[in-house]
């Protein structure tokens, strides 16, 4: 047992656990950070959203290169790709954030301990018993408070392992060089994402998808243009797609699987990617001597990210009825820190939470389809401008896509944004701080946006809801 009482132990190290470490901290708490791996960071830092994005750039680059002639970029010869080079950088930035967040954590004076935290039963007199399996053995260690942030885990197909052919998001991102061949099971962002690396860096990539969609959360015009782009690219998208089997043979996969018509079908590839979704870690917790009740295997709370056993908290990608997203895990540790601290906080809503999906071209994407909008008796209005009456858009070369506004048609206010291309990632947050402040399109049509920008599309989508767009 430690001597030290912690006002908060937090079990989970990634973006949601230490988010909430530092901003408990900044509170004036005594935290305890417990993490089984001995760099803090995460799937998100190690084998998600940090590795993936740096591929994608790498991508994004390798595209320029090939057309750059086209930016009057001459004498420049066949360009060779060196994977050990674009594994070397991806390797450099994950080491320099892992840095980074040892560097928080000292300034912050927050202990963190390596092992798994476990929850020992209810609170003693109003302090909890957090059991830690270190490497040196067991520990205890006590705290006023409990968050778990433990994250999640890819799910497989009954029966699949990985390995060197069937690739997780973990097993790609250390590919010794880039498959000539993908097959890729789930076309949610992880599946979308991949596909679209390797086909930048010239795989031949077939992307199945169970639902009759690819991008299934999104709003449906983006995923019909997407789908359009996608197999303008070249790769090969099949929806309504049941897998059956998933074989090794001696070259590589063969995936059987039944089409939307209910015809069988096989495809064949050098490796295969399993993205058909995410598992929360909810065992060994010790969850079962508490008041916690599972939800499909995820755990809820309340606004202030509370559990049903008093004290505990969870916050991230094991709380029922939030997407398991890393800058989700970072504002629910953030509301649960406030919590305990016994400060004011807003609470995480599920119609103001951006989506960004980074493959080429991107989506972004917060609130209500038009879909969503319509169910929920909204008279809706729609307004839709493409980038290719964008001046910027056509500056950088890349026309694909549009900006789509849905709004109510009563009011004025602004229900959900939703963009497909250049650069969406990032212009979404304006239409995310607009839901945020309840803006309508008609305050939005009288925001100025500079000249040339690609932000200009959303002046130009706002007007397109009264048909009043200047560049379309």
């Amino acid at each position: 047992m430690t001597d030290t009482l912690y006002d908060v132990a937090i079990a989970g190290g990634g973006p949601a656990g230490y988010t909430a470490a530092i901003r408990g901290a900044q509170y004036g708490l005594k935290v305890a950070l417990i993490d089984k791996s001995a760099r803090l960071g995460g799937t998100c830092l190690h084998v998600g959203c940090i590795p993936t994005k740096a591929l994608l750039f790498n991508a994004e680059i390798w595209g320029h290169v090939q057309h750059a002639a086209a930016f009057g970029i001459e004498g420049l010869g066949a360009p060779t790709l060196n994977w050990a080079a674009v594994l070397s950088r991806k390797d450099a930035i994950v080491n320099k954030h892992v840095k980074g967040l040892d560097f928080l954590m000292k300034k912050h004076k927050i202990t963190v301990l390596q092992g798994s935290g476990r929850l020992t039963g209810p609170a003693q007199a109003g302090i909890h018993t957090v059991e830690v399996a270190a490497a040196s053995g067991l520990m205890q260690l006590q705290a006023r408070h409990v968050i778990l942030a433990t994250g999640s885990e890819a799910k497989l197909l009954p029966g699949l392992q990985p390995g060197p052919r069937i690739l997780t998001n973990i097993e790609i991102l250390s590919l010794p060089q880039p498959p000539a061949s993908l097959i890729v099971i789930g076309a949610g962002a992880v599946g979308l994402e991949f596909s679209s690396i390797f086909r930048s860096f010239g795989a031949e990539v077939s992307l199945l998808e169970f639902l009759p969609r690819i991008a299934p959360v999104e709003d449906e015009d983006i995923s019909k243009e997407l789908t359009r782009l996608f197999k303008k690219r070249g790769i090969d998208v099949s929806t309504g797609a049941r897998v059956e089997q998933v074989e090794e043979t001696e070259t590589g996969v063969r995936v059987r699987f039944t089409d939307a018509y209910g015809k069988p079908q096989v495809k064949e590839a050098e490796k295969v990617l399993v993205a058909v979704g995410r598992a929360g870690r909810t065992a060994d917790l010790g969850l079962e001597k508490t008041r916690i009740q599972l939800d499909r295997g995820l755990i809820p709370v309340n606004e202030a990210q509370e559990t049903a056993e008093p004290g505990v908290f969870a916050i991230g990608d094991i709380v029922s009825g939030l997407p398991q997203l890393a800058h989700v895990g970072m504002m629910s540790g953030m509301v649960a820190a406030a919590q305990i601290a016994g400060r004011p906080f807003r609470p995480v809503r599920r119609d103001r939470i951006p989506g960004c999906t980074y493959t080429e071209p991107q989506i972004g994407s917060v609130g209500l389809t038009e879909a969503q909008a319509r169910e929920k008796g909204y008279t809706v209005k729609v307004g839709k401008f493409p980038f290719a009456g964008n001046s910027k858009a056509t500056i950088v070369g890349c026309h694909d896509g549009f900006v789509k506004i849905v709004s109510d048609a009563q009011y004025g206010e602004i229900l959900g944004v939703h963009i497909l291309g250049p650069q969406a990632t990032e212009l979404i947050a304006e239409a995310v701080a607009v839901l945020e402040l309840e803006g309508t399109v008609e305050e939005m049509m009288c925001t100025i946006h500079a000249h040339p920008t690609l932000a200009e599309s959303m002046l130009d989508a706002y007007a397109a809801v009264h048909a009043m767009a200047i560049n379309a």
